[in-house]
């Protein structure tokens, strides 16, 4: 695998990143990095390549909710790092692919990992309140809220599976209905 990727000419300034990613300035916003998902600091490191991009891109309005968006998606992305059997056997090399891409109106994130397993919001428990009686801490599950908290913060969720196995999941933000700082 790449470890880092360019669409189009590259500008004459192009930082790279611990890593192999790189990030692009005008006029090609696009920035891409590839994380190792057996890594201590996977979320940490994507959430720092976030907030230089969209800084330099002049979104830094934006880095908040992008950074949690991008942390929880990179978290299910480590968490649920199972390779299809199409790619390799599971091991401590499996990766996962932060990309982001700016247009005039739109941010997109791109989390790409090595399982084809579809993401699921979860639906609940299948008990009721008479069912915790006295634990009300019961009725919060202890996982499975990170998709619901990326769909809430972006204007569109979405995911495909990549031809050479896995998956990317995709958000996207309108730039022309983000909060302005």
């Amino acid at each position: 695998m790449d470890t880092w990727r360019t669409v189009g000419a590259a500008p004459p300034a192009v930082a790279r990143f611990a890593g192999g990613g790189m990030l692009l300035d005008d006029p090609v916003r696009f920035g891409t990095l590839s994380l190792p998902t057996a890594g201590q600091s996977t979320a940490r490191a994507a959430r720092e390549f976030v907030r230089t991009a969209l800084t330099n891109w002049g979104l830094g309005r934006l880095c908040d909710d992008v950074q949690l968006c991008v942390s929880e998606l990179v978290g299910n992305a480590v968490h649920h790092s199972i390779p299809d059997s199409r790619t390799r056997p599971l091991s401590s090399d499996c990766t996962v692919v932060l990309t982001l891409r700016a247009w005039p109106g739109w941010l997109f994130v791109d989390v790409a990992d090595e399982d084809s397993s579809p993401p699921t919001l979860p639906i609940g428990d299948t008990f009721g309140p008479d069912f915790a009686q006295d634990l009300p801490e019961a009725l919060l599950p202890d996982h499975g809220r990170g998709l619901h908290i990326v769909h809430s913060l972006t204007d569109y969720l979405w995911w495909v599976p990549r031809d050479e196995g896995g998956k990317s999941v995709f958000c996207r933000f309108d730039l022309s209905t983000a909060v302005t700082a």
